[in-house]
């Protein structure tokens, strides 16, 4: 499945660079596939390791706010593998070019 999350401090203000650090960490040594993007990070696995990291993510974020924002979407479909790069591909293929660069 795929998973993107984004994980929010309300409470520090415009620049959340640093926050966001500390939980990319979390998801850096998960071992999970992901990709870092400007509003969020997408992340590929099973179910309850993908769910895990998330909620990992959230508890180390409320460790330096008092107030967190979680936002999840998830694309699980049965039997897909490869998605987060493999959804890419097959978009790029329908048009005959490359769209990331």
């Amino acid at each position: 499945m795929l998973a993107e999350f984004t994980i929010v401090p309300l409470d520090k203000g415009e620049s959340l660079s640093e926050y966001v650090s500390k939980v990319l960490d979390l998801v850096d040594e998960s071992g999970l596939e992901y990709r870092l993007t400007p509003m969020g990070t997408v992340v590929e696995g099973d179910w309850d390791d993908v769910m895990d990291l998330i909620r990992r993510c959230h508890m180390h974020m409320r460790e330096h706010s008092n107030r967190v924002s979680t936002s999840i979407k998830i694309d699980d479909r049965e039997g897909a593998v490869d998605r987060l790069d493999g959804k890419i591909r097959s978009v790029e293929s329908k048009l005959g070019k490359t769209l990331m660069k």
